[in-house]
This record gives C-alpha cells, sequence and structure tokens, in this order.
C-alpha cells in the first residue's frame, strides 16, 4: 500500500480556478491581458501532400490548434512543413506578420504560444521579423513572452534517422524506418523531408541562436506517442518525438532525464541528470512525466505536473503555479517517511494548456 503524508499545501483555490476556465462561454482571446498569437508544429501530412498554397496551410494551421488554444488566440503564424525554416517557411510567415503588425495586435505586447517545430520556427521569426518590418517601414511586433510546449528547438534524434534512412533504405534498418515513418508519415527521401533537415540536432542547435531577450517559458513532456516505438532512437527522456533535452532548452543535445538536477519529471527529489545548461532566457516551468507530444494541447488529463522555475516574474509575466510538497512511502516502506515530491496540486484532473492558461491569466 502506498502511503501519502502532506507536508506543505500550496494554493487552495487551484481546482476551483481550472474549473472556472472550463465552462462554457468564458474563454477570452487575451491571456494576461495580451493578445495571444498562435505557432504550430510539425504537420507530417504536408509531406505526403504538400499544401498548394496559403489559404491550405491557414485551414491546417486553424485544425491543429481547435482543441483548446485557437478560441484563446488573436492570431496564427501557419507554416507549410514542406519547407524549410530560413526558405518558404519564413516567406509564409512574414506574410503574416506584415498583417499582424499593420493590424497593430501587438502594440500592447503578444504572447506567443508555440508547440514542437513551432519553438525553432519562433525562434527564427523572433531574431529576424524586428528588421523585416522594419524594412518596409512597419512596426516590429512587440512580443512579451513565448509559451513553448514541448519545444523542437534543440532538434530530434529521429529527424537525425529520417535523413539516414533516406539516404541508406537497407532492408536491414527496418526498426529505424518503421519508427521514422510513424514520426514523418511517409518513406523518407532526400528532395521530400521539408523541414525534419530542420530538426536534425546539429541544424536546430545552429539556427538563429542569438541570445534574445524575450523569455521562452518551456512546458516538457515525457509520455508516449506512436505506441512507444519512437523512444528507443531518442536521446534521454522525451515524449515520443521531442527529447528533453530540447524540450528544457539544454546547451547540449546530450540525453538528459530531466530539466532539473534534483527533480524528475514526475517529481520526486532526488538527483537526476539534468541539463549541465540552458539556453539564454529559457525557463523550465512545468514538466509532466504523462503527457504525451500532443497531450499537453489540451487532450489529456490524468497526468501530474511538477513546477521547476516558480514564483518568477518573467518580463512582466507573472508565473506563480500552486505547489505541494509530499512524502510518499511504496507498499513495501514499513519505515520512514519515503520519498519526497513536488507537485502542482490538482494538475491530475486538467490538462496542461487548461493549467497554463488558467494560472497565467489570474
Amino acid at each position: 500500500m502506498t502511503t501519502i503524508k502532506t507536508l506543505s499545501a500550496g494554493k487552495a483555490g487551484l481546482a476551483v480556478a481550472i474549473a472556472g476556465s472550463l465552462c462554457a462561454g468564458t474563454a477570452q482571446a487575451q491571456l494576461a491581458g495580451h493578445n495571444v498569437i498562435l505557432v504550430h508544429g510539425f504537420q507530417q501530412e504536408d509531406l505526403a501532400n504538400p499544401p498548394p498554397n496559403l489559404q491550405a496551410v491557414k485551414n491546417a494551421g486553424e485544425d491543429y490548434w481547435r482543441t483548446f488554444w485557437l478560441t484563446r488566440s488573436d492570431a496564427r503564424i501557419d507554416w507549410g512543413s514542406d519547407g524549410r525554416v530560413e526558405g518558404g517557411i519564413a516567406q509564409q510567415a512574414y506574410q503574416q506578420m506584415r498583417e499582424i503588425s499593420q493590424q497593430g495586435l501587438c502594440n500592447n505586447f503578444c504572447i506567443i504560444v508555440s508547440h514542437s517545430t513551432g519553438d525553432l520556427v519562433t525562434r527564427y521569426l523572433l531574431e529576424n521579423q524586428a528588421r523585416w518590418l522594419q524594412s518596409e517601414g512597419l512596426a516590429p511586433l512587440k512580443i512579451l513572452a513565448a509559451i513553448d510546449y514541448s519545444g523542437a528547438g534543440g532538434g530530434t534524434e529521429l529527424a537525425d534517422l529520417a535523413l539516414n534512412i533516406a539516404y541508406n533504405d537497407s532492408w536491414y534498418n527496418w526498426p529505424l524506418k518503421t519508427a521514422v515513418q510513424a514520426f514523418t508519415g511517409i518513406e523518407p527521401q532526400p528532395d521530400k523531408l521539408g523541414v525534419v533537415n530542420d530538426l536534425q540536432t546539429n541544424a536546430a542547435r545552429n539556427l538563429a541562436m542569438t541570445p534574445n531577450p524575450i523569455p521562452r517559458l518551456r512546458f516538457v513532456a515525457g509520455g508516449s506517442s506512436f505506441g512507444g516505438i519512437t523512444k528507443p532512437f531518442i536521446e534521454g527522456k522525451d515524449d515520443g518525438v521531442v527529447p528533453t533535452h530540447s524540450a528544457c532548452g539544454a546547451t547540449s543535445a546530450t540525453g538528459i532525464d530531466s530539466c532539473s538536477n534534483s527533480l524528475s519529471l514526475a517529481g520526486k527529489v532526488t538527483s537526476q541528470n539534468g541539463p549541465d545548461g540552458l539556453w539564454y532566457n529559457h525557463f523550465p516551468v512545468l514538466m509532466n512525466e504523462g503527457a504525451s507530444h500532443s497531450g499537453v494541447l489540451g487532450s489529456e488529463t490524468g497526468n501530474t505536473s511538477v513546477p521547476v522555475v516558480n514564483n518568477t516574474t518573467l518580463n512582466g509575466l507573472r508565473v506563480d503555479f500552486a505547489s505541494r510538497t509530499y512524502n510518499k512511502r511504496a507498499w513495501w516502506q514499513w519505515w520512514g517517511s519515503g520519498d519526497r515530491y513536488i507537485e502542482v496540486p490538482g494538475s491530475k484532473d486538467t490538462d496542461m494548456s487548461t493549467l497554463v492558461y488558467s494560472t497565467l491569466n489570474n
């Protein structure tokens, strides 16, 4: 039997706040008083069937966010995954950024919400957008912060494998090929991998790496995707697509198990194989061992979130998640206080997107 002993309780009103955010008709487009811009992640359908025009790209981008964030946003930057970040993706993104600037949506600062490869795309846009817009006499977008779910800005080993398979399609590579096909949705070919080229770990970690003053708030998952077949090919802990070293914002692509050296993804207070360092202005805010790569966007409950960087203000955005510390003994432990854990109370009863929105919007 497992015995749980509560040592300290956090904010008691969290569950009430979360429940209130779920009521119909209560959704607001703004977050913490600022307009929200969405930047979606990799869409494997674009590799099999490249979108014919920007409208098709926008239609797919709208569908991507329907679970939670679509009704809580004011604009999107949609892009086709058949392109490259410094090529077609940047061109598509700039057309939409021009419109955002012309409409003045970010005059009072915007918050960007990205997912997966959207993290890498966002980093490239943040480095270049002021120069691009000013060259046309337009005002640069004023960005307060970026909320990055399962951020792939550090790349993924699955992209490295995809390129390897594309150039070496031997029969004995079938386990790798199966994992790569689950990730890309196609049989890899050198000229049909689009943004997957940019997701190779070395490529991603050499794209738009100039230090940026805009804080990147990281929300990290450790669950399973594609039935678990991709996990053996990703370094360290992962969410089935993105390794923890990328999602946390670690300076090295070496496999790690947590964003913290003293706290596991499950919240256990113990020594961990954590990052040697984090990129400038990257802050791992929450970890969630059970959430899957796509589940962080509002489709999964039953997983406990763990606070890492908390009780702080980042560029004017207050990060103040409830926190509870408790001890838990395994069924075979008849003595001692057990292991110490930290969690966001009530987080298991909701999804990560609702939790983040409810907390940051207070």
